[in-house]
Order: structure tokens, then sequence, then C-alpha cells
């Protein structure tokens, strides 16, 4: 598999990331507004190891959570993309392909996530093997459901779970999911 992989939007680049995304990448991670629906904010080690991480998975899966750049500043904006998931869900049949993104806070509200989600799901579907995917949030992060729901997602109300990497006396432990079949998105 080629780590080259580059996907456009009018507006968005996806792509691997770069040594110049990791600055950005962590000071991302380490925004208390960008990281309100996760456990806690990542240092910069946890960013750069979460990097490494993604740009591995490029190269033996075909996809992974890209670099996501405006293409008009080339600047980075967020991460979205998709990768197995590191856990396995109860009642969900394994192995699950989770999709994601993480925006700037300055780039929340565009409809980024949305179009940039819109270009992997094509990708997804005409160029791997995967068929279905999931997506995974609290049940409070309202824009992260609305997406999904863009997305053509269904919410799986009976796959609602406590999150396994989240300490079990956490109140963002509890996470819903939202799930799509590839053949049925256009």
């Amino acid at each position: 598999m080629t780590t080259t992989l580059q996907l456009a939007t009018p507006r968005l680049l996806l792509r691997p990331f770069e040594d110049r995304d990791r600055a950005p990448f962590g000071a991302m991670n380490a925004n208390p507004v960008v990281m309100r629906y996760f456990p806690n904010l990542m240092t910069r080690k946890e960013s750069d190891e979460a990097i490494d991480r993604y740009n591995l998975q490029l190269a033996r899966d075909g996809f992974t959570m890209f670099a996501l750049e405006d293409r008009t500043t080339a600047e980075l904006v967020g991460i979205l993309g998709a990768q197995t998931m590191r856990f396995e869900v109860p009642n969900l049949p394994q192995p699950a392909v989770e999709i994601g993104w993480r925006l700037a806070a300055h780039a929340h509200g565009r409809g980024l996530a949305t179009e940039g989600a819109r270009v992997l799901l094509t990708h997804l579907r005409n160029e791997t093997t995967v068929r279905d995917v999931v997506a995974i949030t609290t049940p409070d992060n309202l824009a992260s459901q609305n997406v999904m729901r863009k997305l053509g997602m269904l919410p799986r109300p009976e796959l609602t779970f406590d999150h396994p990497l989240i300490a079990a006396d956490h109140p963002r432990r509890q996470h819903v999911l939202y799930s799509l079949e590839l053949n049925l998105c256009a």
C-alpha cells in the first residue's frame, strides 16, 4: 500500500501526517475546547505517537486518520479518517472500522467534518474491502451526532456502551454508536 494517498474536496485535503503537523496537532489536542468530549487532554508525546500510528495504519490498511488540511491556507484544521477499532464493543461484529473527526476550535461549525467524511466514505466504499463503518461519541456530543446523521449513519441505541479505555468512574465513559453500510451510501 502507498502512504501518499490524498483525498480532496473543494475546501479540504485529507493526507498523511507530515512532520510540520506535529506542533499544530499537539496544540489542538491540548485545547480544552477541542477536547471537551474526550476524557482528557493529550500530551505532545501522545499526539506524536498518534501521528506515527496513523501513518503506519495507512501503509497497512489503505486508510487511516488523515491530517485535514485547508486547501486555501495549507493549515492543519483537524483530523478525519477511519481506523480499525482498538477495542471491542459488545455485540458489534469484529473487526469494526470506525470513522471519526476532530477539528481545531476555529474550524467548528463550518461543515468541514461532513464534507471530509463524505469523500472518505467514497474512498472506503470504492477502494477498500470495508463494507460497514461505525462512529462513536458521548451522548452529549450533539454536533458529532448531527454529522453522523448527515452522512446517513443510523443510531444504534442497543449498542450504547461503556468505553473500555476510559476509567469506570469518568463522566465521559458512556458512548453511543452509529453505523452505516457502505453499499447503501451514495
